[in-house]
């Protein structure tokens, strides 16, 4: 057959099964994300059906759908936001870092994958998704809760420290030297700062630059912008995805609200063949045997997850009830984790056996992320009438 009726074949049966799988997660109020992997994982290396003609358009579609994860994202912030939120909850955020990370890079360490295996599993089960997440407290209806500013500030801090982890990330599997890294990292953060810098005092020129009342133009410049500011990340050794993310950050106002609303149909497209992709660059033969540790490390990483919620939200007087809806917030791992694992891989310079367990910790945490945060709340309103006092008795 011809290799681009091929590719057209394959990727249009692949979308359409997008889809269905989206709408069965949404039916039965679970977030897409798993069913994706596993899709990816059904027609990929080692799957039920191999797909031939698609793998090369898959990854450009996946570092795409990257981009705009990150960029979305960076919409959702104004850096005065970033900047409050960073000083009101480094704390938390510390002990998010040090509590989370420290079990992936544990078992790297055990399972005989060196110092990069550590720095990249650390990573991927450090970082909560901000997806779902948003989704859960959205869905749930616990926006106005006063739990969900400390939510969202440890997912901002979460969000900050990639500035600084992919850069890094990056340089070590590239192989450069500490002096090396070094620049990266400096690099890395003269930008941040030089964005943050202009987002502050000048986000409404970036912002008037992209902005268009035509709905055609105002995509392309966002989309343009987005892919040349990546591009030029990447080239100066900061990683694309943290690029898109300044950007997001230094469009504001109405314009990013606008910007999000016009891109969140590609960011839906791009993203899913990104978990796809994922998938289907992982052997699913190769997830039985490193199953248990992905185990293990979810229920590890679920109960320090809880901790710094509830940690979190003691700090800032919310009752008993709150931090555990909280830590429960913070569960689920999705996006970032499969960033990571993916950029590792890609690299040839890590084990194929830690996608396989990137993968299975994913699938696990982002199915347990959202049932835990609904579980929590029959405990709660339990929690609530045990402490309700008796009604009083009334004597004859």
């Amino acid at each position: 057959m011809d290799p681009l009726a091929l590719t057209l074949i394959e990727l249009g049966a692949v979308v359409f099964c997008l889809g269905l799988l989206a709408r069965l997660a949404g039916r039965i109020g679970m977030s897409p994300i798993p069913l994706y992997l596993l899709g990816g994982l059904a027609f990929g290396a080692g799957g039920l059906i191999k797909l031939e003609g698609m793998h090369e358009f898959a990854h450009l579609s996946g570092e795409i759908g990257v981009i705009l994860l990150l960029l979305m994202l960076g919409l959702e912030y104004t850096a005065a936001e970033l900047v409050t939120e960073l000083r009101r909850s480094w704390q938390g955020g510390v002990l998010d870092f040090v509590l989370n990370f420290i079990p992936g890079a544990g078992i790297a360490v055990l399972l005989g994958w060196g110092l990069v295996g550590a720095i990249v599993m650390g990573g991927v089960t450090y970082i909560s998704s901000s997806g779902i997440a948003a989704k859960v407290i959205t869905d749930l209806g616990r926006i106005g809760n006063r739990e969900t500013p400390v939510v969202l500030s440890i997912l901002v801090f979460e969000d900050l420290a990639m500035a600084i982890y992919l850069p890094i990330l990056t340089a070590v599997l590239a192989g450069i030297g500490f002096l090396g890294g070094m620049q990266t990292v400096a690099v890395s953060l003269a930008v941040v700062s030089l964005v943050l810098l202009v987002a502050l005092r000048h986000g409404h020129h970036v912002s008037k630059a992209v902005h268009s009342e035509n709905s055609e133009v105002f995509l392309l410049n966002v989309l343009g912008a987005a892919l040349l500011v990546a591009g030029l990340a990447s080239a100066l050794q900061v990683s694309a995805a943290v690029g898109a993310f300044m950007l997001g950050i230094a469009i504001s106002g109405a314009t990013a609200h606008s910007a999000s609303r016009i891109l969140e149909p590609l960011r839906d497209l791009f993203a899913a063949l990104f978990f796809v992709a994922f998938g289907l660059n992982t052997d699913p033969t190769t997830i039985p045997p490193v199953l248990g540790y992905a185990i293990l490390l979810a229920i590890v990483t679920a109960a320090t997850k809880i901790l710094t919620g509830v940690w979190a939200a003691k700090r800032a007087g919310i009752a008993l009830p709150g931090r555990f809806r909280a830590g429960a917030a913070l569960i689920a791992r999705g996006e970032f984790s499969i960033v990571i694992a993916g950029l590792a891989v890609t690299s040839g310079v890590v084990q194929r056996e830690l996608a396989a367990l990137a993968t299975a910790y994913v699938l696990i945490m982002a199915i347990t992320g959202p049932l835990a945060a609904r579980f929590v709340e029959p405990v709660v309103k339990s929690f609530r009438r045990n402490k309700q006092p008796a009604p009083a008795r009334v004597e004859a």
